[in-house]
């Protein structure tokens, strides 16, 4: 597949997309001391294509993120048939992190895509309540890469999703002991989950002031979703410190995002740091009631959302 490549002349920064595999940013790289430091881990040979979507790189999950319960989704008295299959009969993921997007704009250090369901797969619209059109945005400045999202809702329907984007974190940052990095998580409580699927209820995690501080990447094992997530001064700050490197990795996002999901791939090459709008398998946990983070764009409106990737 063509890779749209991105480079920042001054600090030597790179970034790669593959518009035709999702939109899916597959490398970020930053240089320090003339020594490069690989940021986004992803599967050798992801940009032919034929490796699994949600596997590597920055999979960008819409208009549902993480598992839906079963095949279908049931939204005002109708039923409509889902994709992705997570091996335990559930669907997974949305539809655009594996279809061709279209490129918008590009220079040296940014790029634009779209997908728009009616314009890009129009059977999607047998598939999801409303049309739907999402715009992101990929820039390069200095040791940092900006990811800006637009989410519209182009039909004359309301247009019910759950957005979140799927980085993989290389550990270490530059260093040599993966197991001696920190995951530092702003996070009070997490959401109970029985066979992969959240059951609505949350629980405290057990030290907070640990999580914050950060978890030592050897210890943990995480296929989990947290929520009660700190901001300071309408941001959330999340973090991987490698003490060998000396380096520090920001992941920063606003509120738009009111959950973080946390995984660690069993290959243990990288750690996924996951912003989400809403808990996966929203939409279950919406009709018991619980404000799972569902949100519903009436015609012509739109949700702006970016998150922030720095090394320091």
């Amino acid at each position: 597949m063509d890779a749209i490549h991105l480079r920042d002349e001054v600090s030597g920064a790179e970034a790669a997309i593959l518009p035709g595999f999702g939109f899916n940013c597959y490398r970020f790289r930053v240089v320090f001391d003339n020594r490069p430091i690989e940021v986004v881990w992803s599967e050798p040979e992801f940009e032919s294509g034929q490796k699994r979507a949600s596997g590597s790189g920055i999979p960008l999950l819409f208009p549902y993120a993480g598992r839906i319960r079963g095949q279908t989704l049931r939204w005002n008295g109708r039923q409509w048939p889902l994709e992705g299959d997570d091996r335990r009969g559930n669907a997974i993921h949305g539809y655009v992190l594996n279809r061709p997007w279209r490129v918008l704009e590009q220079s040296g250090c940014r790029v634009v895509g779209q997908f728009q369901a009616s314009v890009d797969d129009p059977r999607l619209l047998d598939k999801w309540p409303a049309d739907f059109r999402m715009t992101a945005t990929y820039e390069l400045s200095g040791a940092a890469l900006s990811s800006s999202f637009l989410i519209e809702n182009p039909d004359e329907r309301p247009l019910p999703f759950g957005f979140g984007t799927h980085p993989y974190f290389c550990v270490p940052l530059g260093g040599q002991f993966a197991e001696a990095c920190r995951v530092e998580l702003p996070v009070g409580q997490r959401w109970e989950v029985v066979e992969m699927l959240a059951t609505g209820r949350r629980l405290a995690v057990e030290s907070p002031a640990a999580y914050r501080a950060g978890l030592l990447f050897g210890q943990m094992q995480f296929d989990d979703a947290f929520t009660d997530l700190q901001f300071d001064g309408g941001r959330c700050r999340c973090g991987i410190v490698d003490p060998d490197s000396a380096r520090r990795l920001v992941v920063e996002f606003g509120r738009e995002f009111r959950e973080c999901v946390v995984y660690n791939p069993p290959h243990r090459q990288a750690v996924c740091i996951e912003p989400l709008t809403w808990c996966p398998n929203g939409f279950e946990l919406a009709e018991e009631g619980i404000d799972a983070g569902v949100k519903i764009l009436p015609p012509g409106e739109s949700l702006q959302c970016g998150v922030l990737m720095r090394v320091e």
